[in-house]
């Protein structure tokens, strides 16, 4: 039994792993984050934690209640297709207009600053169909197929969800050093507005 259920976890991380470790609107923006060393701490949490609760209603059988209603995802993919062209609009503005003397380091960052990343984070994650295809839909499925094992499957994947975000927003201090030019911050952001404006652009496309 205990072989099963180390089985399926590893499974559910497998899986978890390969669903999320993508270049996407979320990951541009916890490695941005990370990058800044700005809110690291709370925007990882946020998209652990999300992962977490919409894995479990997966797990539980809310997918199966999601599909019943497809409106609900279209209003999803409207909604974040408009906020995802904003977001790139603003990081493309930061590549033709930089700030004088801008750097990555989170020197100046304030309460509000810290308010609006944690904002943009729940944006990020809760307003991405994405997010509730890959979770409660897919992942929500591939668990009932292990029946009495699902949940040890959902625990896997929620780990993955946990491990990837952690390394990805505390390992992008790496690249400060690389990055600490402002001409190499330009680059980022451009390649965020890009995946930005590209993800909310085929999301309304769908929609």
């Amino acid at each position: 039994m205990t072989h099963g259920i180390i089985a399926a976890a590893l499974a559910g991380l497998g899986t978890g792993l390969s669903l999320i470790v993508a270049i996407g609107a979320q990951n541009a923006f916890v490695l941005r984050q990370g990058v800044r060393r700005h809110a690291v701490l709370a925007v990882v949490a946020i998209c652990a934690l999300s992962d977490a609760l919409l894995i479990a209603l997966g797990v539980a059988g809310v997918g199966a209640f999601v599909t019943a209603w497809p409106a609900a995802l279209t209003a999803v993919a409207i909604a974040g297709g408009t906020f995802l062209i904003a977001y790139g609009v603003l990081a493309a503005r930061r590549v033709l207009r930089p700030t004088p003397g801008a750097a990555l380091g989170s020197e100046g960052a304030t309460a509000g600053s810290r308010r609006r990343a944690v904002l943009t984070c729940l944006a990020m994650t809760w307003l991405n169909p994405h997010v509730y295809l890959d979770t409660v839909l897919l992942v929500g499925s591939l668990a009932a197929d292990r029946g009495d094992l699902r949940w040890a499957f959902g625990i896997g994947a929620g780990l993955a969800s946990l491990i990837w975000f952690a390394t990805l927003g505390y390992g992008a201090r790496l690249l400060s050093g690389p990055l600490a030019r402002p001409a190499a911050w330009r680059v980022l952001d451009g390649l965020v507005a890009a995946t930005m404006v590209t993800m909310g652009g085929m999301l309304l496309a769908r929609a």
